[in-house]
């Protein structure tokens, strides 16, 4: 036999493409050949699997060798594919019986003494596996437990190219506890070294490796904490405007212990997108928790959106995925950093397009903003002693563009903390444990009324749905088609304030949004209460539905 196949996987972005891994032999003079478009680190695994292959005790067939990745158009990248080369290339020499591999499906880098290395994006890889119908999956060792995540699927986690090799022809496998070539054991962070990418980690982790933070540390803010809530409730997203020490980072830090546990496709999605990043820790396999990411404000476009020069990574914004994603001091980011936001924040998803081709990343996360009111940070409406002009105030502010904004549904003004505040007891100060319990109990409310469609948060579904099939209260709808007919509000504006007032419904108990929880909805976007600000107004304002807030001052 001097033709045999077996299967792996290439990834653009987090979609795995199945690809056919042939191997034939011809007599000639002895070369090795690989095609099918592969990078350049694919194209080292010429020399990678011969070595792996002699150093493994088994014969490298002294003939002329082609390699074929199949389907050729598809560009293919990485180290993975050398375990599957390695595994064509003997059965081709009749060294393995190519049947026994044909409907296996193999992933693993190959050192060159024939031990098999972790890989990124393993989830992703055997996810796609699984949709093309393979049933049995080969990798190393070290992510045998995230392969395993898919169901349906038979997991082999191998040593080295020789256990792989014993298992196939039924010879008794070696344990590989001896030596290895570098020393008396393999250190256990040279058998990761696949998993991780230096450099790679943004200031940002999954929930459960962060310290627990408690929304009691934060003190009054009663209308922010309030919007917090809202925000935890429905999936929207925030804006925290305020003065230094106010506490908006404090509040935007309480964020992801406020919403629920991720569901087991939420969590696969969120995994996947780690697993091909490089900052899955190889403890925890599965994220089961919102991710926060809080990345500087020095951060490039690259590491907000995803890029690269070659193959595009997960920015900021992918890896904040089904959790939140802080951006503090925002308006000292780049103008064209925040203003790329505004297509993920609409569809939920980010297009990187290269010469190479276009790949589509997952970015359906909660976006947070924190900013001061101007650069010295001490203008508001009360004067401060702000130092700035005018000008350097319009300025300032102005970097955060109308239509991002515009697509925040919770504005709020942070005030500067009183004395009596600070030094007051801890008594009247909620916990997050008590406020993610409502937060959990309106999710479900909304989850039970979305049972039927592909929404889940109040935040996903679309305006026209939202106005046609679950419709208001009569009336409810007055104060905001006013502020529509004065400018005060776009059409996006509109839509939004209705899924934040089906929101403050689900909190309240309510069927559907009354007048009052779309005021209160009115009041978190703009600001202001019929001509009042809502700056100093405590939560009792709209937690009250007797208080008359739809009165002309």
């Amino acid at each position: 036999m001097v033709f045999a196949r077996t299967c792996s996987v290439t990834l653009l972005g987090v979609d795995g493409v199945v690809v056919e891994v042939q191997a034939d032999l011809e007599p000639g003079l002895a070369a090795f050949a690989l095609v099918g478009l592969p990078d350049k680190s694919l194209s080292e695994a010429r020399d990678r699997v011969r070595a792996a292959v002699v150093n493994s005790g088994e014969k490298w067939p002294q003939r002329k060798l082609t390699v074929g990745l199949s389907p050729a158009s598809v560009p293919k990248s990485g180290s993975g594919f050398d375990l599957a080369v390695a595994c064509a290339v003997l059965a081709a020499a009749e060294r393995l019986d190519p049947s026994s591999i044909a409907d296996l499906l193999i992933i693993g880098e190959l050192g060159l003494d024939g031990r098999v290395r972790p890989v990124r994006g393993i989830l992703p890889a055997v996810i796609a596996a699984a949709e093309a119908g393979y049933r049995q999956v080969v990798v190393a060792e070290q992510t045998a437990a995230e392969a395993a995540l898919v169901p349906g699927v038979t997991v082999l986690g191998v040593r080295s190219l020789r256990q792989l090799v014993a298992l196939l022809t039924g010879a008794p496998v070696p344990d590989e506890t001896e030596p290895w070539s570098g020393g008396p054991a393999e250190p256990a962070q040279a058998a990761l070294s696949g998993l991780r990418l230096p450099g790679s980690v943004l200031h940002g982790r999954p929930v459960e490796s962060q310290p627990v933070l408690d929304l009691s540390d934060v003190v009054g803010q009663d209308t922010a904490r309030r919007a917090l809530e809202i925000a935890a409730a429905g999936g929207h997203h925030l804006y925290l405007k305020g003065p230094p020490g106010a506490g908006k980072t404090l509040l935007a830090e309480r964020l992801p212990g406020l919403l629920p546990p991720l569901t087991q496709t939420e969590a696969l999605e969120v995994t996947a997108v780690h697993s091909v990043a490089g900052l899955l820790p190889p403890d925890r396999p599965l994220i089961e928790s919102p991710p926060y990411y809080a990345p500087h404000h020095s951060a490039t476009m690259p590491a907000i959106v995803g890029g690269g020069s070659s193959q595009p990574r997960p920015g900021a914004v992918s890896l904040a995925h089904r959790g939140v994603l802080f951006l503090d001091e925002a308006p000292e980011f780049s103008v064209r950093v925040l203003d790329a936001l505004r297509q993920p924040l609409e569809s939920g998803e980010v297009t990187i397009a290269r010469s190479a081709g276009t790949v589509r990343l997952p970015a359906r996360f909660q976006l947070c903003l924190a900013a001061n009111p101007c650069p010295c940070g001490r203008h508001s409406r009360r004067g401060g002693g702000c130092e700035c002009t005018p000008t350097m105030v319009n300025r300032y502010q102005g970097r955060l563009s109308g239509p991002l904004l515009d697509r925040v549904d919770l504005q709020v003004e942070v005030e500067p903390v009183t004395r009596a505040e600070l030094l007051g007891t801890l008594a009247h100060r909620e916990t997050t444990e008590v406020v993610a319990t409502r937060v959990r109990a309106a999710r479900d409310r909304a989850a039970t009324r979305y049972a039927d469609t592909p929404w889940r948060t109040n935040a996903e579904v679309p305006g026209h749905t939202l106005r046609t099939r679950w419709r208001p209260d009569h009336g409810a709808l007055t104060d905001a088609e006013r502020d529509l007919e004065r400018g005060l509000l776009t059409a996006r504006g509109l839509d939004r304030v209705l899924r934040v007032a089906w929101t403050v419904a689900d909190l309240s108990g309510h069927d559907q949004p009354t007048r009052f929880d779309v005021q209160t909805a009115l009041m978190l976007r703009t600001g202001f209460v019929r001509g009042r600000p809502l700056i100093g107004a405590t939560a009792s304002c709209y937690e009250d539905p007797d208080t008359d807030l739809g009165a002309e001052p």
